[in-house]
């Protein structure tokens, strides 16, 4: 496969996102291509600096760059020459694969959404987060930011994504799916999660569970848990903190180093048609490394055609049929 990464995206570009493709392409088979987009001259002095051979890499040139503080659509739209712009043209075109970038998140999604665009029937494209669980599994958290504002037919569909991700990339048979609540009761928390629970409950689409709490989050009762992107970013950037504080303070075993960003990477762009992902702004060459690796993972597990076999089933119970086996 060919697997696109820009270069330019990121704090620490270009130096650490190449530093990442190196890492990289020592980890990938011969047979895939690690397609570096953004400035050549750049690309080739950090190859060069690190003693890689550029023949190991195909190189776009792309002479400009969305920056971070940006916005989103007119930058997209003003800069076709852009390392972003020109990663989805060939995503488009599909010279590459899969696309990764720690650059402007609202570029990507704009890139995402206008140029491969939403599969049929996907109301909204979300992000997910991993969450390391106690006995060793992992959780999905979706949504993480990408729509702060939802309604609660969105996030009924993001209990549908949630499960295809963690049944598909993370081997989960019947992921149970629950919803971010102040309470486990069927009348808690605000207007969204009452609604939201409605249509959730006694679903046929997936496997709902109910209502969860944070303090369940890390626990094996839950595999999918379904929140707004508001709630969701605030989550994800405190279990960030937290492994900050606890490195800061030497307390560190194997299950809390399981929430170093740098292990994961990035986090797909879930309801589009292809594979994008997305990564963290302040990655390091570790970090990127792991989002190349796992946006091949991603695209291998034909995440975009279970999505659009699933829509086509949609609420008609046979997403999890009822006579499926444990």
């Amino acid at each position: 496969m060919n697997i696109g990464f820009d270069v330019m995206g990121g704090d620490y570009a270009p130096e650490a996102t190449i530093a990442g493709a190196v890492l990289a392409r020592k980890e990938l088979p011969e047979t895939d291509r690690l397609v570096l987009i953004g400035n050549e001259k750049a690309i080739h002095e950090q190859l060069e600096s690190s003693g890689t051979d550029a023949s190991d890499f195909d190189i776009v040139h792309a002479p400009e760059v969305i920056e971070m503080g940006e916005s989103p659509t007119k930058a997209f739209a003003k800069k076709p020459g852009s390392s972003i712009s020109l990663g989805f043209k060939m995503l488009k075109t599909k010279e590459i694969d899969a696309f990764s970038s720690a650059g402007n998140t609202g570029s990507m999604l704009v890139g995402s959404i206008y140029s491969v665009n939403a599969i049929q029937g996907i109301l909204r494209p979300a992000t997910t987060s991993i969450i390391p669980k106690e006995n060793g599994g992992v959780g999905v958290l979706i949504d993480v930011g990408t729509n702060p504002d939802c309604k609660p037919d969105v996030l009924y569909q993001f209990g549908l994504l949630g499960s295809i991700y963690a049944k598909c990339v993370y081997g989960i048979k019947k992921p149970a799916v629950g919803l971010l609540n102040i309470g486990t009761e069927e009348d808690k928390g605000n207007i969204l999660c009452q609604s939201a629970y409605r249509l959730m409950k006694d679903n046929s689409d997936y496997h709902f569970i109910g209502n969860v709490e944070s303090r369940d989050l890390f626990k094996d009762k839950v595999d999918v848990v379904v929140t707004d992107g508001f709630t969701g970013n605030i989550v994800l950037k405190n279990m960030e903190t937290m492994f900050r504080l606890m490195i800061k303070r030497n307390v560190m075993d194997d299950f809390f180093a399981r929430f170093n960003y740098e292990k994961y990477g990035g986090t797909p762009i879930l309801g589009i048609n292809s594979t994008v992902l997305i990564g963290h702004g302040i990655s390091n060459d570790v970090a990127f490394k792991n989002m190349i690796l796992h946006s091949k993972e991603v695209f291998e597990a034909g995440i975009a055609e279970q999505i659009r076999k699933a829509m086509d089933q949609y609420t008609q119970g046979r997403f999890f049929p009822e006579n499926e086996e444990d």
